[in-house]
């Protein structure tokens, strides 16, 4: 029974391309680094909307995404809780989950979860530049060890040659 390998990445035909060339001429292969910058052009485009897009969608992230601003949807959610315990006293139930859920949690939870996703990639990041490093630094050594395959591939092969000459010739008997 032959077992099927099947391929779960998604990967673009330029990747593919790339890994076939890497493991057919592993010493050619020269690992690279992929940060965040030169990926966000593959999100919006590498147009002036695109990079507009990208620009805006960065800078608004970076500004809800802080504790400060959690504190300040607290604040601003604070203001409204009069209103919402008196609707809720006097029976209005909808009313206090309504607050609770769109001007208190939604508001106040979605800075928390940005710097949770900030803190987050930021481990993910430095995490991939150490196995960048290290897988840069296992490339060399595993270029080095083909380099002296190949030198000791020759030595046997000199020495081959080398016992043959020195091998006495038997005569032929006719």
């Amino acid at each position: 029974m032959t077992e099927q390998i099947v391929e779960r990445r998604k990967s673009s035909d330029k990747q593919r391309a790339a890994y076939a060339a890497a493991k057919a001429a592993p010493t050619e292969h020269v690992p690279r680094l992929v940060t965040t910058h030169q990926v966000r052009r593959q999100v919006h485009g590498a147009g002036a909307i695109g990079q507009f897009n990208s620009r805006l969608a960065v800078v608004i992230t970076k500004g809800v995404g802080t504790m400060l601003a959690a504190y300040l949807f607290v604040l601003i959610g604070l203001v409204s809780l009069p209103q919402a315990w008196a609707a809720f006293i006097r029976g209005d139930t909808f009313t206090g989950v309504a607050w609770l859920s769109q001007s208190f949690l939604q508001l106040v939870l979605l800075p928390i979860i940005i710097v949770g996703q900030n803190v987050i990639s930021a481990s993910q990041d430095a995490r991939a530049e150490a196995d960048h490093i290290t897988l840069t630094t296992l490339h060399a050594m595993n270029v080095r060890q083909l380099q002296m395959l190949e030198q000791q591939q020759n030595i046997l092969k000199q020495q081959q040659a080398i016992l043959e000459m020195l091998e006495p010739k038997t005569p032929q008997v006719t």
